[in-house]
């Protein structure tokens, strides 16, 4: 007779197992690559995840500055090419303060909107264009200019106008308004 609450703990025990496997199963969807030390997670924005990120602080700033933060926080879809703080630290000495500057906005916005393109596209989207390309994939940004997409290696490397190049090195970092590719040269528009 003992064998029906058996039963039914051995039930309440597979309903529970079910229950921790949904669980895990949700938590497994939100799972995040971690940049500047901080998890950046796909049900969040660009915005939302970047300013979490230790490793760019001047990227948001200057977003912020040339008053990018609400079309980042949009629908989108975006492709952000973005530029970590050391990537920003290789320009010339001054240059970052100069482009904070209130006076030098549309500047400051166009070198931001140039790391931007229309859309989602993953590395594997970009791989893809550069094959289909025969070793270039231009992509034309929201500043309106292109940048020439190139894999060397293992890794995709982005080319500004002035021939600078860019290397990513954190690909594929999901959001609910598109994808970050975290890369370590700021791109400059001509």
């Amino acid at each position: 007779m003992m064998r029906k609450p058996v039963l039914a703990l051995v039930a309440a025990l597979g309903v529970a197992s079910l229950a921790s496997i949904a669980g895990m199963a949700s938590a497994w969807a939100e799972m995040s690559v971690k940049v500047g030390g901080a998890p950046m997670y796909p049900s969040k924005n660009i915005v939302e995840n970047a300013v979490n990120s230790k490793d760019h602080t001047t990227l948001v700033a200057a977003v912020k500055a040339a008053g990018l933060v609400q079309t980042l926080e949009g629908p989108g879809p975006f492709t952000v090419f973005a530029p970590t703080n050391e990537a920003f630290a290789k320009l010339p000495a001054g240059t970052v303060d100069t482009l904070l500057k209130p006076e030098n906005k549309a500047m400051l916005t166009s070198v931001l909107t140039y790391h931007v393109v229309a859309g989602k596209m993953s590395a594997a989207d970009l791989k893809a264009a550069v094959m289909k390309g025969g070793g270039k994939a231009m992509v034309k940004t929201v500043e309106g200019d292109t940048l020439t997409v190139m894999a060397k290696g293992q890794h995709l490397e982005v080319v500004d106008e002035k021939g600078d190049m860019a290397r990513i090195t954190i690909a594929d970092v999901n959001q609910s308004n598109g994808v970050i590719h975290v890369v370590n040269t700021v791109l400059l528009p001509k």
